[in-house]
């Protein structure tokens, strides 16, 4: 009795296979010219990817290596800069839907191609308003700007010019100044971001479900683990780029540079933020012409052909095809393809393991995005580095930590030949060992530079609440000062004063960057009267422990972006795996949509808000109001942004629990019924259908094509 039931299950699914087959190919001859075509091969379709992750990873992550850079520019808070960023997020909100759903019915690398068009375009629109807006203004003391001699800081006797620097300022307000600081002009950098979140939009849902529809099954863990790991390649030159573009001039090529009185040291100092925009979107562009020459379909490996899963085209047609004599073209209307949706949306939302991993990746992603996104602003604040370092610090030591992270977790996939299951338990080690390893940068920070009237008093000591009244003292009460005013000095003392008006210096000498102030009468307050009270321009450098504080920082943090990149591959193969095989791209883009909505989105702007509190000094614009923060305050800065790390590093852990409770639940079920002598073939077909519904796909052991076989 037992072969001819296996005989008669052969029959009708090899008849349920059939069709598949027809649609997939369209004469044997096609199909042979398809074999031998090099651009027919998953490996050629497997560099491409490749390049395109490595083009979209670059764009992006040079985005967050200025982020500064545009917040100086732009004269706009963390919380504005947040919104910018997260305009990318709205921009794959807007089509994430319907390109996984639709998508994976159409040509799905001739739609990636066109998404990369989209991508180019996006990342040169960011570049435009260095073209249209008038050149970069900074604050300095006019004797710093011009070889004048002898002009008083102080402005005791304010005969001695005929305009203070903040008088030239106030007299910009009356002639269209909103214009001339180009106040709007961030609206295009936010909007081509948003046209860059469009056209990546197509890439990972499409891209890594015809890898997993097409490759062998047991190298899919690997493809998927080698496409991540190429993809990090494209963040450390989006970094190292943003590193040497922070040390050019915003202006090169506009102003004649023995003109520029800063350095790339000096807090006021904005790099050529928009050039690497321009090389960004020209590699965007040449990444997807390959696309365009790809086919629609891949010949099936040998391995698979006899698969009960088979790709999602094929099972569409499968399951909703009555007329297996029509031309594929035909069969697939989007009527055809609409009506499936919410059922097929239904389905997802039904599955307690989807459902779980969904809650704690939203939850984990805010955690990451908003400390990715930051991570510059904190590097260079809370160790007192400058953006061109920072950049290449991160491009150069953290980011291949996380690559060889991804491809680590890939290969132990592959060698250890994990199920679901384990792919659950390594992807929660990783996060739950990364986030202790992230407790301990809480020990590691700076304390605050010793800010004249912010951090401490012109007395040496602690500063106390109502800092900006805090800024005039006894010793510069006879002077002409602006408590809007940035233009550090660095005190013989080692104390920072905001200007050199307000620390009463009555003479300089010199010019641009080697100006050195005299007489500076809130020097001598803060040391023996029988000193000289001299300063020079810039701040002062941070205590004698941070450099040492910033190397334990990044040993820590290498550590940590290592551990907790381990598990992106298994959790990847565990999202895969615990559905049904014709819905793995809508379920791939239901998950991209939620983590843009609910964490790409928000995480920038609410971690930017909560930075915002801990400034100590805000910069003024040329026209009137808030603009750019100018001083943080150390400790609180750490933690605020560790504190928010953590906390939802937390609670994504315990969702992450919750997945791995559920699928043992459903492991020990699997096992109680293959001991009653229902493994066989599956039993009978009620017993696959309840394995598919369940989307379990756990077995204590592991066998070849069983994790799509649902």
């Amino acid at each position: 009795m037992d072969i001819p039931s296996k005989e008669n299950t052969q029959f009708f699914s090899n008849t349920t296979i059939l069709p598949v087959d027809r649609s997939s190919f369209k004469s044997e001859s096609s199909a042979s010219k398809e074999k031998q075509s090099c651009c027919g091969g998953i490996k050629v379709f497997l560099g491409a990817l490749s390049f395109v992750y490595f083009a979209k990873a670059l764009s992006g992550s040079y985005l967050k290596s200025t982020i500064t850079q545009i917040e100086r520019r732009f004269d706009i808070p963390s919380s504005l800069v947040g919104i910018v960023d997260g305009s990318f997020e709205i921009g794959n909100l807007l089509i994430i839907i319907l390109v996984s759903y639709f998508g994976a019915k159409l040509h799905r690398p001739r739609i990636i191609g066109a998404g990369c068009l989209i991508m180019s375009a996006g990342t040169f629109l960011i570049a435009m308003p260095q073209f249209f807006m008038g050149r970069y203004l900074y604050e300095r003391f006019p004797s710093t700007v011009n070889a004048t001699v002898g002009i008083s800081p102080c402005l005791q006797d304010k005969s001695q010019t005929s305009l203070s620097a903040l008088e030239k300022s106030q007299s910009n307000t009356s002639s269209g100044c909103e214009k001339e600081a180009g106040s709007s002009m961030w609206i295009y950098v936010l909007l081509g971001n948003l046209l860059r979140g469009i056209g990546e939009t197509p890439i990972q849902p499409l891209g890594i479900t015809y890898i997993d529809d097409y490759a062998v099954e047991e190298n899919a863990a690997l493809y998927i683990g080698c496409v991540q790991t190429v993809a990090i390649i494209g963040p450390i030159f989006g970094f190292l780029l943003g590193s040497l573009c922070a040390k050019l001039y915003v202006d090169i090529g506009f102003v004649d540079m023995d003109s520029v009185t800063i350095t790339h040291k000096d807090v006021q100092w904005v790099g050529a933020w928009w050039l690497g925009y321009l090389i960004a979107g020209v590699i965007s562009l040449l990444a997807g012409i390959p696309f365009w020459f790809l086919p629609k379909h891949l010949p099936k490996p040998e391995s698979r052909k006899d698969s009960s899963a088979s790709s999602e085209q094929s099972k569409f047609i499968t399951e909703d095809n009555k007329d297996q004599h029509k031309p594929y073209q035909q069969q697939v209307k989007v009527a055809e393809m609409a009506k499936d949706f919410w059922p097929s949306l239904k389905n997802l939302l039904g599955n307690p393991v989807y459902i779980l991993y969904l809650c704690a990746s939203i939850i984990q992603f805010n955690s990451l995005i908003g400390m990715v996104t930051y991570k510059p602003k904190y590097i260079e604040q809370q160790y007192g580095q400058t953006s061109s370092k920072t950049n290449f610090v991160i491009g150069l030591i953290n980011i291949p930590a996380v690559a060889f992270g991804i491809f680590s977790g890939g290969l132990i996939m592959k060698k250890f030949r994990i199920n679901v299951l384990g792919a659950a338990k390594l992807s929660l080690g990783s996060s739950f060992f990364g986030y202790l390893l992230l407790l301990s940068l809480f020990a590691m920070g700076c304390e605050n530079s010793d800010v004249a009237g912010l951090t401490v008093s012109y007395h040496g000591t602690k500063q106390m609440t109502g800092y900006e009244q805090a800024l005039f003292s006894e010793c510069n009460s006879g002077c002409a000062c602006s408590h809007n005013d940035w233009d550090p000095i660095c005190g013989e003392n080692g104390v920072t004063y905001i200007s050199a008006c307000l620390a009463g210096c009555q003479a300089s000498n010199g010019s641009g960057k080697n100006t050195v102030f005299f007489n500076c009468s809130c020097v001598a307050t803060l040391d023996s009267p029988s000193q000289s009270y001299s300063a020079v321009v810039g701040p002062c450098q941070k205590g004698n422990e941070c450099p040492k504080m910033f190397l334990y920082f990044l040993v820590i943090s290498v550590i940590t972006s290592y551990t907790l990149s381990v598990g992106g591959t298994p959790g990847y193969i565990l999202l895969l795996r615990c559905i049904k095989p014709h819905l793995k791209s809508f379920a791939l883009g239901i998950y991209t949509l939620a983590i843009r909505v609910l964490a790409g989105i928000p995480a920038p702007v609410y971690f930017g808000v909560a930075i915002d509190t801990t400034c100590l000094k805000w910069g003024s614009k040329r026209c009137g109001g808030r603009g750019a923060c100018r001083l943080y305050d150390s400790s609180a800065l750490r933690y605020v942004y560790l504190g928010l790390t953590l906390v939802l590093g937390t609670v994504s852990i315990f969702f992450s629990v919750a997945v791995l409770w559920v699928l043992r639940k459903r492991s020990s079920q699997d096992e109680t019924l293959s001991a009653n002598g229902e493994r066989g073939t599956c039993g009978t077909q009620s017993r696959k259908d309840n394995f598919v519904n369940s989307d379990c796909l756990i077995q204590t052991t592991y066998w070849p094509e069983k994790e799509t076989r649902l």
